[in-house]
């Protein structure tokens, strides 16, 4: 077991974004994802200027090597950036192995990927981050290699070596993530043709959305109280039961400062989104940080280019974690709001008024008419009782003679049949 120990460096500009103290928990927390790592501790340090050799300060430096020898710390992870020459510079000082927060996701990100997908997309993101950190290696990198006879000049430098080796691996890795989505979207386009509308769970990681999955499907998506519990999206055919068959999909959740190489990286991953016929965002609405994570989230769905025109509920999920009077206070505040749903997915609670609207906007408008289908009819009609569509039938001479309640949508795709 690893002892770690987080630094949250707290730069002026930081402040007007979010809570110092509650960035640091958050960088604790997902520290605390990763396996065989104890964490010791986390600590804000006020920043008013990084300095570019060693982020911190001389008398800062000796102040955390004390305690980091004194807690005998053998990882710091720092949240934030930290350039190649500052962590060069810090491992040197502190005698300690030094990730940054991007470091960080990464190794989380390679330790959940599941799907052939998700190991690719990660394995690029840590490619790119590891070409722009060469410079933390030691004596290796200054060695060259002599040319070919007269005319091969000094070589190449071991750095420029790995450099190229880093870009041809990148190289691979594209061609066969291109196969690889290639295939997804084949599916998705499969899934296109089946009359069934796609759900998407979305929202900051840990906010509950696999709990939600779970209780909906009765999948084993894994749920637990962490940060990226879960990493790969996870699709589902569910009735609800209110009746009407969806796809239901859960994405990988959402986090503030999610390092560049994994926003393009996963970017196919969260376009699942892209072809969802509405949208639950999920909230956990008992973090003190709610309303931040919110902001997150709806930037992030922003730049996938979610078109405004999909119905997007929020799900204030966690209400069982509140005190009474709280919860009475977000139910109520729910309550006032058509698109806002108070719920529990750990318990259940509140989650009927939430499917009947899922299912009223994913309808529309429905009208009750009456069908005769012959008796040789049995494809159309299997279709309708398959979709719940059916409110009566009795059997005549002539047929089958039934009354349906459906939208304009499931009539009309009805009569493609």
């Amino acid at each position: 077991m690893t002892r770690a120990w987080v630094l949250h460096p707290d730069i002026r500009s930081d402040r007007d974004r979010r809570d110092a103290e509650m960035a640091l928990e958050e960088a604790m927390a997902l520290a605390a994802a990763l396996p065989d790592l104890e964490v010791a501790g986390g600590v804000v340090v006020p920043l008013r200027d990084p300095h570019p050799g060693t982020l911190f300060g001389s008398g800062k430096i000796a102040e955390l090597k004390a305690q980091l020898e004194e807690d005998e710390i053998e990882l710091v992870l720092v949240d934030g950036p930290v350039t190649p020459v500052q962590q060069r510079n810090l491992e040197k000082e502190w005698g300690v192995k030094l990730l940054d927060r991007t470091g960080l996701i990464l190794e989380i990100f390679s330790d959940r990927a599941a799907t052939r997908e998700g190991v690719l997309q990660v394995e690029m993101a840590a490619l790119s981050y590891q070409r722009t950190r060469l410079v933390r290696a030691w004596t290796h990198l200054e060695r060259q290699r002599g040319g070919l006879g007269f005319v091969g000049g000094p070589g190449e430098t071991q750095i420029e070596a790995d450099r190229r080796a880093i870009d041809e691996q990148l190289v691979r890795l594209r061609r066969q993530l291109d196969r690889v989505v290639k295939t997804r979207d084949l599916h998705r386009k499969a899934r296109a043709k089946v009359p069934y509308p796609i759900v998407a769970l979305v929202g900051y990681t840990n906010a509950g959305k696999s709990t939600l999955f779970n209780r909906l499907t009765g999948a084993e998506v894994m749920a637990k109280d962490m940060l990226f519990a879960t990493l790969d999206p996870t699709m589902r055919a569910v009735r609800l039961p209110t009746g009407i068959e969806v796809i239901l999909s859960d994405t990988v959740g959402f986090i503030s400062d999610l390092p560049t190489e994994l926003v393009a990286a996963f970017r196919a991953t969260l376009e699942e989104v892209l072809a969802a016929d509405i949208i639950l965002h999920v909230r956990d609405i008992s973090h003190p940080n709610t309303e931040e994570q919110a902001r997150d989230v709806a930037a992030i769905l922003s730049s996938l280019g979610v078109r405004e025109e999909v119905p997007l509920l929020e799900i204030w999920n966690k209400t069982d974690r509140l005190e009474p009077e709280a919860r009475a206070a977000v139910a109520t505040r729910a309550e006032r709001e058509e698109t806002v749903f108070a719920v529990s997915a750990l318990t259940g609670d509140g989650l009927d008024p939430m499917l009947q609207a899922v299912t009223g906007r994913l309808q529309g408008e429905t009208v009750e008419e009456a069908l005769v289908l012959g008796f040789d009819d049995g494809r159309r009609r299997s279709w309708l009782f398959g979709k719940g569509l059916v409110q009566d039938e009795r059997q005549e001479e002539d047929g089958f003679h039934l009354t349906v309640r459906w939208s304009a949508k499931d009539r009309a795709q009805f009569e493609t049949l």
